[in-house]
């Protein structure tokens, strides 16, 4: 004989309470085989729990829609920093800035490689100590630099923060929409398992098993055949 087995996706649990609730409607009050009450419980809860998946759904898809672009800004903003910061240390090594200078970017004067910039986090950091830094050296009477000129690594830097900032909103929501949506999902599955053992007491004497199966699999119960025999019948 199959096994049921309660929804492991929120997808599924919405269409088993949607078959549940429908199901239920459509039945005499009589042959209602789980109490009037549950009926309601489930009818309103159905609509919260596929609002809140609905939901969690846009977020995730906003969040997603804008990480290619993102990453394109990531790039973009590492790579000109980066280039920066290896014209500064060239500029001191030819002696045309004092290296006392670089405390200004907040570069130790005997730090010759770059600063990690592998994280976000870091390129937000290090791209305005940069940013400030030029602005105070110049402020000081510095030649500017060029190639590329700060100016041009703010372009990219600002781009690449203002796309941080909504990706850090779009990542915000996710995660609450899903918090919500996980809250809920123990409630969903008590329903559903309330249902079902209604439904399956209120028909457990039909005397054809297959017509049985059947009448359950109407309420939204979801059989699944053991490897030896039939094959699955999903709902």
């Amino acid at each position: 004989m199959p096994y049921r087995r309660l929804p492991n996706t929120d997808q599924a649990r919405i269409r088993t309470l949607k078959a549940a609730v429908a199901k239920g409607e459509s039945c005499d009050i009589r042959e209602l085989p789980f109490s009037i009450n549950t009926l309601a419980l489930a009818r309103a809860f159905l609509n919260k729990f596929e609002i809140a998946h609905n939901y969690y759904t846009r977020c995730y898809e906003n969040q997603t829609q804008g990480s290619s672009k993102h990453q394109a800004n990531v790039k973009m903003a590492r790579l000109y920093l980066s280039h920066f910061i290896q014209v500064l240390n060239m500029c001191i090594a030819r002696g045309e800035i004092k290296s006392d200078m670089k405390k200004h970017y907040g570069l130790p004067a005997n730090m010759q490689s770059l600063p990690d910039l592998t994280a976000e986090v870091s390129i937000v950091e290090w791209g305005k100590k940069i940013i400030d830094g030029e602005r105070k050296r110049s402020s000081l009477g510095g030649i500017p630099l060029y190639n590329p000129t700060i100016a041009k690594v703010k372009v990219h830097y600002d781009v690449f923060k203002d796309s941080f900032d909504k990706q850090k909103g779009f990542q915000s929501l996710t995660n609450k929409s899903l918090a919500e949506l996980a809250a809920m999902r123990k409630k969903a599955d008590e329903l559903i398992l309330e249902i079902w053992n209604g439904v399956e007491a209120k028909f457990q004497d039909v005397a054809s098993d297959e017509t049985r199966l059947q009448i359950c699999r109407e309420f939204g119960i979801i059989y699944y055949y053991r490897a030896n025999e039939k094959q699955p019948q999903l709902f």
